[in-house]
């Protein structure tokens, strides 16, 4: 069953002064979000605080589009919610969105049900209600420039003519200074239609490297969300590069 998102019933204090991104107006509802988990203490008795993670995956909805190239985007996220056990049963700013944490950091899942050129109508308002600053939007998609089942994590990008990415960054007030985790789909065989190439599923191998890449890419969400761009992530990246590559 679906709902409807109200005003969320869980709280996450932020820490220090906040400092609102440029896409969130003075206009916005102030609205306070959280997830149901414990917060820690540190070893002065303080309890820690955690700003929150929107993670989107880009694509398309309904079965038509169910296991093409172009929704790798969404298969990422519905990993991720397996694995950390986030119920995805609400619709909010078109978007079907799930609540819950990796650990103690909270986190926002969101696959845009408005196709994939609208994603941004989506992002923009989510990132704003939440008031998630932009280094904590990880937006996920599909890549051609990247081998099938090749990931790569960065701080942030352009949009690669990719025209999901293209339409969030119109939404975010142009910026381009998010976090991505593009999925390798490889590029049209011989002159093969683009559209037709985006829209097709993968053939067996295929499939079992984008189902590794997942496995791989929920590790590397986990190592993001907790200890952000660093040393990990580029080693993370190096191997993705050439894992492909036998010794």
């Amino acid at each position: 069953m679906l709902y409807a998102a109200s005003a969320p019933s869980f709280c996450v204090t932020y820490p220090g002064k906040l400092h609102f991104p440029r896409y969130i107006t003075k206009h916005s509802v102030a609205t306070r979000c959280s997830v149901p988990s414990s917060v820690p203490e540190n070893n002065n008795g303080a309890k820690v605080e955690y700003t929150p993670w929107l993670l989107v995956g880009l694509g398309n909805p309904g079965n038509k589009y169910h296991g093409t190239r172009h929704n790798v985007g969404f298969e990422m996220v519905d990993r991720i919610s397996k694995a950390e056990g986030v119920l995805m049963n609400t619709i909010q700013s078109k978007a079907l969105i799930g609540i819950g944490s990796i650990g103690e950091v909270p986190i926002l899942l969101a696959k845009p049900q408005t196709y994939m050129n609208f994603c941004g109508e989506s992002v923009g308002p989510l990132a704003a209600y939440y008031k998630v600053p932009l280094r904590h939007i990880l937006l996920v998609y599909d890549e051609m420039s990247l081998p099938n089942g090749i990931l790569r994590l960065q701080p942030k990008a352009g949009h690669g003519h990719h025209n999901g990415v293209k339409n969030v960054i119109g939404h975010l007030d142009g910026s381009r200074a998010f976090p991505r985790l593009c999925i390798g789909i490889g590029n049209p065989p011989g002159n093969m239609d683009m559209k037709a190439y985006l829209l097709q599923r993968f053939s067996s191998v295929e499939r079992k490297q984008i189902d590794d890449a997942l496995d791989q890419g929920v590790e590397a969400v986990r190592t993001l969300v907790f200890n952000g761009f660093n040393q990990h992530v580029n080693r993370f990246n190096l191997g993705q590069k050439y894992k492909y590559h036998k010794v």
